[in-house]
């Protein structure tokens, strides 16, 4: 992997070009800030910037004029090659706080896919469909990450519906031990995953391992050529063994 060319083409299909991750959101270009606007429940924010640094302190004070006209707390999810150099403390300086950094991890899918990674013994993975299956994603999920997660049940049923999204659930009997997502990027050649939360008595077996082989999987069934993932502390080292590439860090800055 060229990692210069793919963080390129990261840039400009998944934030430079973004389309909206919900059927009740929208992606603007406001200037050179890209940014998506959705209902409380949705993830609002800014997606991508092409500041410098002479505009850079009016461009933000702008976003939070708009979002705070709106009534939404709303992220700047900035990315460590983001420009200017300092926009990190210009968020800071204007009311934003920052969050712990994860790191972009990107990898091919199919190698992924044909891993030969197998599901632990006593344990099935099983496809999210219907709200019985997002209420028992969500429900793992605010075990495994110790938060709750209504953005999930009010969100997941209308991306489901429209295709954009993959859940899957790990069981171990009928009982959920983990569960994980993927965004499908239609017209991209990405695909991204977010969740992968085990619950404490399952992890460092396999799990996680399992449901990135059965994303990647399905990934590679729908076309897509990449897999990315926003990386936390604890899934980097696993993300690394199966192949995936630390291109860059990024840290969501947050406004109430």
């Amino acid at each position: 992997m060229n990692r210069d060319e793919v963080l390129a083409l990261f840039d400009r299909e998944l934030r430079r070009e973004a389309a909206p991750d919900g059927p009740e959101s929208k992606v603007e270009r406001v200037g050179d800030v890209v940014r998506q606007v959705g209902p409380e429940h949705a993830w609002n924010g800014v997606i991508w910037s092409g500041l410098g640094p002479g505009d850079a302190d009016a461009a933000i004070a702008e976003q939070v004029r708009f979002f705070g006209a709106l009534g939404r707390a709303f992220e700047w999810k900035l990315y460590d090659h983001d420009r200017p150099a300092d926009l990190d403390r210009r968020l800071l300086a204007a009311g934003f706080t920052a969050e712990p950094a994860e790191t972009l991890m990107i990898a091919e899918a199919a190698p992924i896919a044909g891993a030969g990674v197998v599901v632990p013994d006593g344990v099935r993975l099983e496809p999210v469909s219907g709200r019985d299956g997002v209420e028992r994603l969500a429900g793992v999920h605010e075990i495994a990450f110790g938060a709750t997660h209504d953005h999930i049940r009010e969100r997941l049923p209308a991306q489901l519906a429209t295709g954009t999204v993959v859940a899957v659930l790990a069981l171990a009997g009928d009982v959920p031990i983990s569960a994980a997502r993927m965004d499908l990027h239609p017209g991209t050649r990405f695909a991204g995953l977010w969740g992968g939360g085990t619950v404490p008595e399952w992890r460092g077996r396999g799990v996680y391992r399992a449901l990135v082989a059965y994303r990647a999987r399905e990934a590679v069934a729908r076309g897509y050529d990449y897999l990315q993932v926003d990386a936390s502390d604890q899934s980097r080292p696993i993300l690394a063994r199966l192949g995936f590439t630390p291109l860059t860090t990024t840290t969501p800055y947050v406004h109430p």
